[in-house]
Parts: C-alpha cells; sequence; structure tokens
C-alpha cells in the first residue's frame, strides 16, 4: 500500500477546506449580501475531491477497468463510426455533445426558487448521480461493442422491459433534439453574427479532421492551435459581417435556419466521424471552456454579489411566475442536464464508445465531462443571481401576466416583493441595444444579461452590449453541437432497434441502413421543429412542457440498466453506487408526472388545463396565452397530448424499472441463470495514457511502444 505524499496530503486538505468555506457561507448567510465567488469555491472544491477519490474509486475499484482490453474503437475500427480517437479530442466531442441548452437554461429557470437549492442540486446530484450515470454507462456500452442504451436493456433486462427501454429512449430523443434544434433557431434567426460565426465552425472542423487523419496524424496540438486561431477570427469576423453589406445574407429567416439545421443533422450522421463531427466538437469545446472560465475568473475578480434570495417564498408556494409547482419535484426537473441528464446516457452509448482508446479513459471523459457541464451550470446560476431579481422576473415572466409595458411590468413585479422602476427596465434594456428585455422567457436572454454583467464589470460598461450579443451567439454554438451528435445517436438507437428485425441493421456502419435512419431521425425532430416555427402553440412547443420530464426519465432507464449491470456482473455490493441514483430520479420524476397529470392546479396539471380551456371555449371565452379561438382548441389538444405522453413514459419507465427489479432479484437467488452480453476479451495494441496529462510510467510505455515499433 502507498503512503501519502506530505505535500499531497496538504493540497486536497487546502481543496477540501476550499469548497467547505464555500458551503459554509452559503448555507449560513441569510439576508447579507455574499459574494458570488464562494459559490465557485464551494463548486471547484467538490469537483476537485469527487473526481479526485469517488470518480477514481468507481473506475478502478467498482468498475476494474483494464488498460490491456482492446476497446471496440480498437477491434471495430472502419473509419466511419468505429475509429480510435485521441482522448483530448475525444474530451471535447463528449462535453460538447452532452453540453446542450439545459445546463444554460435549466439553472437560470430555478432559479425563481432562490440559488441555494439550485447550487446544492447542481454540485451534489452531479458527483453522486449524473457523472456517475455518464461514467458507468460508458464502461458498459464499451464492453459491448458500443451499444446502445436502449438495446443493452433489452439484452441484459429481457425483450419485455427493454422494449420498454427502446421505445421510450427513441421517443424521448426524439423530444429532446426538436426542443434543442428550437433553441438554435429561436437563438440564430434574425442574428447574422451568430449565424456566420458558427457556419465558419464547419469548413474549420472539415479542415482539422483532414489535418489529422491525413496531413499530420497524431498532431493534436498543432490542429487546436490551428483551430482555435481560425474561431477567434470567425468569432471577430461574424461582428464585421454583422456591421457589413453581408449581413442580409447571414440574416435567416426561422423557416430557412430549420431547412439548415435538418440539412446539417443528416450530412453530420453520415459522415465518418473522424471528418466533422469529433473536431467540429473538440473546436467548439475551446469556446465553450474558455467562456466558462473567463467566467469564473470574472467573478473572482469582480466579485459580484448574489442579488437572488437564497430561497424564494416560491419555492414553498409553487405559483413562480416563470414556471408552476413546488420546490420538490420541480427544482430537480428544471435543472436537469446540470446535474443528471438521460441525454448524456445516450451519447455515452451512441459515439463515445466507439471512438475511446483505453477503457481506463472512462473517468477522464464520463465523469470529468459531466463534472464540466456542471461548471456551466453552476456559472449560468451565478449569471441569474447577480442580477436583479426585479429584472430577472420581469424578463422571466409571461407577457400575459406582466404585461407589455415597462409601467405595467414594474408594478406587476413590485406585487411580488422585488422592486424595479419602469426607468431601470427601460435602461436594462438600453445597455444591450435591445428594444424590450420583457418577458424574454426562456432562460437563454437572462444568462446573457447576467453574462454581460460579469464582463462589463472587468472590462468597462460601455462593451456591455457586446458581451451581450456574444453570449447569445455563444449559447447557440453551445447547443448546436449536442445536437449533430445527438442526431447521429438517434440513428444508432433505431438501427439498433431495425437489427432486432432485420439483421443487416445491426452494423451500425452499413451504408442503406446508416443513411434511411439518418433520414428518419431527421426527418422526425424536423418535422416537430418546422410546425412548432410556423405555429407558436404547435409542433416542438407542443412538447416542449414535457421536456424535462422526460429526460429525468431516460436517466432513470440509464441508471436502471447500470444498476441491473453491476448485479449481474458480480458488484452486488456496489450496487448502490447507481441503485441510490436511481431511487431518488424515479421518486422526483414520478412525483412530477403524476403532477403533470393529475394536479388539480390548471397551472401544473395538464388534464385539468385541459379542462378549463375548454370550458372557456364552451363560453366562447378567450384565456391567455391563447389569443384566438382556434388557439385556444390547440391548448386543449396540446394539454391532451401532454398529459397521456406523461402518463405513457412514465408507465414504461415503471415496467423498465420493475421489470430490472425482477432480474437482480432472479440473479441474486440463481446466478446461473445469468447471462451478460458482454464482448470477449481481446488484447489492446495501443497504448494510450488514462488522464489529460500521461504519468511517468505511461510515458515510459509510451516510449517503449515507440521503440518497439521503430524496430
Amino acid at each position: 500500500m502507498r503512503t501519502a505524499n506530505p505535500r499531497t496530503v496538504v493540497i486536497w486538505t487546502l481543496v477540501a477546506l476550499v469548497g467547505a468555506a464555500g458551503w459554509t457561507v452559503l448555507a449560513l448567510s441569510r439576508g447579507e449580501e455574499v459574494s458570488a465567488a464562494w459559490m465557485v469555491a464551494a463548486a471547484l472544491g467538490s469537483y476537485a475531491i469527487a473526481y479526485r477519490f469517488y470518480a477514481k474509486f468507481i473506475a478502478y475499484k467498482v468498475l476494474k477497468v483494464d488498460r490491456t482490453r482492446a476497446t471496440p474503437a480498437e477491434r471495430l475500427n472502419n473509419g466511419i463510426d468505429f475509429h480510435p480517437t485521441d482522448r483530448r479530442v475525444l474530451l471535447g466531442h463528449h462535453f460538447a455533445a452532452i453540453a446542450g441548452a439545459g445546463p444554460l437554461v435549466g439553472p437560470v429557470l430555478a432559479a425563481q426558487m432562490g440559488y441555494l437549492p439550485g447550487t446544492i442540486w447542481i454540485i451534489v446530484g452531479v458527483i453522486f448521480a449524473g457523472a456517475v450515470q455518464d461514467m458507468v454507462v460508458l464502461f458498459f456500452s464499451t464492453r459491448r461493442d458500443g451499444r446502445s442504451l436502449g438495446q443493452m436493456a433489452r439484452e441484459e433486462i429481457g425483450p419485455f422491459g427493454g422494449a420498454a427501454a427502446l421505445i421510450a429512449a427513441f421517443a424521448i430523443m426524439i423530444i429532446l433534439l426538436g426542443v434543442l434544434a428550437l433553441v438554435i433557431v429561436n437563438a440564430l434567426a434574425q442574428s447574422p453574427w451568430g449565424t456566420f460565426s458558427i457556419a465558419m465552425t464547419i469548413p474549420i472542423a472539415l479542415l482539422m479532421g483532414f489535418y489529422l487523419r491525413v496531413l499530420r496524424p497524431g498532431r493534436v496540438t498543432e490542429v487546436s492551435l490551428i483551430g482555435v486561431a481560425l474561431l477567434l477570427f470567425a468569432l471577430v469576423a461574424g461582428r464585421w459581417v454583422a456591421e457589413s453589406s453581408w449581413a442580409d445574407t447571414f440574416t435567416l429567416a426561422p423557416s430557412t435556419l430549420v431547412v439548415w439545421l435538418v440539412a446539417y443533422g443528416f450530412i453530420a450522421s453520415i459522415l465518418p466521424v473522424w471528418m466533422l463531427l469529433a473536431p467540429r466538437d473538440y473546436l467548439s469545446t475551446f469556446m465553450k471552456v474558455g467562456t466558462i472560465v473567463l467566467l469564473a475568473l470574472g467573478v473572482v475578480i469582480a466579485l459580484p454579489t448574489l442579488k437572488m434570495d437564497a430561497v424564494t417564498d416560491f419555492a414553498s408556494r409553487g405559483d413562480g411566475p416563470v414556471f408552476a409547482g413546488s420546490l420538490f419535484p420541480f427544482v430537480f426537473i428544471t435543472i436537469a442536464c446540470g446535474a443528471l441528464s438521460g441525454f448524456h446516457s445516450l451519447i455515452s452509448s451512441g459515439t463515445t464508445p466507439k471512438m475511446i482508446q483505453k477503457e481506463t479513459q472512462v473517468r477522464m471523459i464520463g465523469y470529468g465531462s459531466m463534472l464540466m457541464e456542471s461548471s456551466v451550470a453552476v456559472m449560468a446560476l451565478v449569471a441569474a443571481s447577480i442580477i436583479d431579481p426585479g429584472l430577472y422576473f420581469a424578463m422571466n415572466a409571461p407577457a400575459g401576466v406582466i404585461g407589455d409595458t415597462v409601467q405595467n411590468a414594474s408594478q406587476v413585479v413590485g406585487s411580488w416583493g422585488y422592486q424595479i422602476s419602469p426607468e431601470a427596465l427601460a435602461r436594462a434594456a438600453e445597455n444591450v441595444e435591445e428594444a424590450s428585455l420583457l418577458s424574454r422567457t426562456g432562460g437563454a436572454p437572462t444568462l446573457a444579461i447576467g453574462v454581460s454583467e460579469i464582463f462589463s464589470q472587468v472590462t468597462g460598461g460601455g462593451l456591455r452590449a457586446f458581451w451581450y450579443h456574444f453570449a447569445i451567439m455563444f449559447e447557440a454554438l453551445f447547443i448546436l453541437t449536442a445536437l449533430d451528435a445527438g442526431t447521429r445517436v438517434g440513428r444508432f438507437m433505431l438501427q439498433d432497434m431495425l437489427g432486432n428485425v432485420h439483421r443487416p441493421f445491426r452494423n451500425v456502419s452499413w451504408k442503406p441502413g446508416l443513411v434511411v435512419t439518418s433520414a428518419v431521425v431527421c426527418g422526425l425532430w424536423g418535422y416537430f421543429l418546422w410546425v412548432g416555427v410556423h405555429e407558436p402553440l404547435g409542433g416542438i412547443n407542443q412538447l416542449f412542457p414535457i421536456f424535462g420530464i422526460a429526460n429525468q426519465l431516460l436517466a432513470a432507464v440509464a441508471l436502471a440498466v447500470c444498476t441491473t449491470l453491476l448485479v449481474k456482473s458480480g458488484r452486488l455490493k456496489w450496487a448502490w453506487i447507481t441503485g441510490v441514483p436511481l431511487a431518488w430520479d424515479a421518486t422526483v420524476t414520478l412525483t412530477a408526472s403524476w403532477q403533470k397529470v393529475f394536479s388539480s392546479d390548471p397551472k401544473v396539471g395538464f388534464f385539468k388545463q385541459r379542462q378549463v380551456f375548454q370550458d372557456a371555449i364552451d363560453r366562447g371565452e378567450v384565456l391567455p396565452p391563447a389569443k384566438s379561438m382556434d388557439d385556444m382548441h390547440t391548448v386543449v389538444t396540446n394539454s391532451t397530448v401532454d398529459g397521456v405522453l406523461s402518463a405513457v413514459l412514465a408507465l414504461l419507465i415503471v415496467v423498465v424499472i420493475a421489470d430490472a427489479l425482477r432480474v437482480c432479484v432472479r440473479h441474486v437467488r440463481r446466478p446461473a441463470l445469468s447471462t451478460l452480453s458482454e464482448a470477449p476479451y481481446v488484447e489492446s495494441k495501443i497504448t494510450a495514457p488514462a488522464g489529460l496529462f500521461p504519468t511517468k510510467e505511461e510515458k515510459e510505455e509510451e516510449r517503449r511502444a515507440v521503440a518497439s515499433a521503430g524496430s
């Protein structure tokens, strides 16, 4: 047993003290001003301890990752979907793929409940649930030739529960992709700066892909420097374009953006993964991580104070203007991706296991990427909590509640206990060169305001408008990388499903199969997006209210599969690692589903909302948000569809969990009846570090491998 290095003990003790100090200040401060830097300290200290100790314990003690075992990327390498990818590029791809709209907007909306509940769930949730799910799913999928989550459920739980998981996972995936695409359309519509800059990332990524594959294989540092330089130029050039005669060319209507997004999603999902998807995600990670790091530094330098209450009255009353419902369970549903996200399990069982070089890298890529995304959520919560609460509620409350004038909005927000003058509301919009900030719902504009506030305190108030529009563009780029990877994963899921009926589909790189399934996936989410863009209450807008619940229900499927595999693979004593998060997630999400279906509050319950609007139709009355009788009928249809879908998805997840429990109990009683679909052991010929920076032993191993190859 190795003796701990005194210097290491001192360093980790200091890290623990920093994190503990942050938590202490956040927990005990009531009524006085609290610096946002304490939130950052609590998060970073907790992340560091969790990655160093808990993640390492799970990877090496529980999962027993094997560096000598060949991964699917090595054994099945075909240059299309299976391709051994440098850990640094793959880390960028995985992070970019999982980091979508959730960590940006979810914490912003959850700030309605105060900054403390969200902070606790984001940090504690990611350490014990979200990052664990991502790493364990990635490990088990890697051991099974990169099988999708639904297919693993079918093979390990059984055809009944597996079929429920396949159907639920694919349906939820289409909903998630449609919602992600809608956020992108809303962010890029009429934005030439954002459209140009994001469009330029595609040729830059293609150049990087060919550079690494053909021109200078393995030269990751070189291609990174080239890519970052070109990306920064694209960002600067985007503003030039927006102020030039070319602005009209890149000022696209929402319907045009839909066509381009669907076309891009299709092409990105069928091209070889090394050519566009991986390098583009890796490239965007520099901007994503760089912006978040700069935000954290800005908080440390400017030391902005948290102006939102630690816990607001809305947390207990459940009548908040941003979203209805009490703190439990809806704050956990709203935050979603920042702490635990079912969407991540699809990436961890989709593109990433087909590209990872070594099993030992699952800790850095699975657990580490999720910690990075959680840090994004923390910074989003900071951004929402440092602005004036009156401005926050004026931006996030619907127009039907606060009206469309600053005078009326000031009066309504003041009745909630948050004072802000009409002049202050008008000045806030003027500072960022917007006509109005009232009812800019969805979270993204609020985040942009918070980002501009932090950066302008460091660089000067004259750049506030620049930072605001930069943040809007940053959010669109942030989300787009989840859309292209998600489309490819949706293709894998559909291929796995069809492979149970027609065997050739099991080969995910079979060209006729990948073209057909890619077209189907893009067509499905593209249809909902198209209708949603043209009908404010239709299409994907119809499904938006169940986005958070659907995502968390998918996490329950992933955790159920992981728990089953831990039990069946002889790790029963460690099943609590995923079993406890599963119990919590199932309790929260099924409670939320029950309330959304059966609540007597029309702001919460879908069927109650349907009844209220139907009664109004019978009286000939139009209720907001409807503006006409046709809208009233649409709301009734939407409420019915959302209520039925919520019930069906919850029922499917109950079936999966119950069947998983049956399999676990059967294995404990009669282990001989259990079988595992794990791929046979093949010795690896690849040498690659487990972490971002190689250890002395790994450097020596690499040196010996190079010498052996040259002899």
